[in-house]
């Protein structure tokens, strides 16, 4: 039995999860959060799941489940909607025109968190991708809540169910997502990574980014078909 099995039957923080994992992954058996091998559950996303092209990861976080540890508290949600931003092809995206201190995140390494505060309001969720040095980023549109929803609805009080996670700057909010968390490494246990899902058949769409004024021609934008999860009156 691993670290996690005996820790599965109460809520684990942070620390504990991080070293639960470590202490597994020395012995030789990668074991997730829900205490079983990786075999038979979910796995943290690697980085070399982020290191290609970046429509194509968009499209492969998909079904994924994200996964928030707040303190003592645990939330999840699977990945219902994203969109693709990339480098100096897309004029969408922050890093069209080059470096800059906000977009340094989308030129590093991938896998790591780039968060930014848009509209005055709100945050957004970005994962990086490709190599170190081409810019590339996935934005996390909307989530379907699994695991932790009480917490959610306190962090984001009330709202209707189908309302709560179902936007960039919603998810964020229901998560407890800041810009603290900006370039954390979400390749490894810690306060943010994804986890790779058992397999769901499911038929992917697709569409322009939603609240852009140029690229409008890249469909970019790819969603779980059918999802009531996702953005309100967009295509599903």
């Amino acid at each position: 039995m691993g670290v996690l099995d005996r820790l599965s039957t109460r809520t684990m923080n942070g620390s504990e999860l991080s070293l639960a994992l470590g202490r597994d992954l020395a012995s030789g058996v990668v074991r997730t959060s829900f205490g079983m091998a990786s075999s038979d559950r979910p796995r943290i996303l690697s980085k070399e799941f982020y290191a290609r092209e970046t429509v194509r990861v968009a499209k492969n976080l998909l079904g994924k489940q994200l996964v928030r540890v707040k303190g003592r508290v645990r939330m999840i949600g699977r990945i219902v909607e994203v969109e693709a931003y990339r480098g100096s092809d897309d004029p969408a995206s922050h890093a069209f025109h080059g470096l800059t201190l906000r977009n340094a995140p989308m030129f590093g390494e991938p896998g790591r968190a780039y968060i930014y505060f848009t509209y005055g309001n709100h945050y957004c969720l970005n994962i990086t991708t490709h190599e170190r040095g081409t810019p590339g980023a996935v934005l996390v549109r909307a989530i379907e809540p699994l695991e932790g929803i009480s917490v959610m609805r306190r962090l984001r009080p009330n709202v209707p169910e189908l309302a709560l996670t179902n936007g960039p700057g919603k998810l964020t909010k229901a998560l407890g997502i800041d810009k603290s968390l900006n370039e954390v490494d979400m390749t490894k246990p810690g306060p943010l990574f994804v986890m790779n899902a058992e397999e769901a058949h499911f038929k992917i769409g697709q569409s322009t980014r939603i609240g852009i004024r140029v690229g409008k021609d890249r469909l970019w934008r790819f969603y779980v078909s059918g999802s009531r999860h996702v953005s309100r009156g967009w295509p599903v």
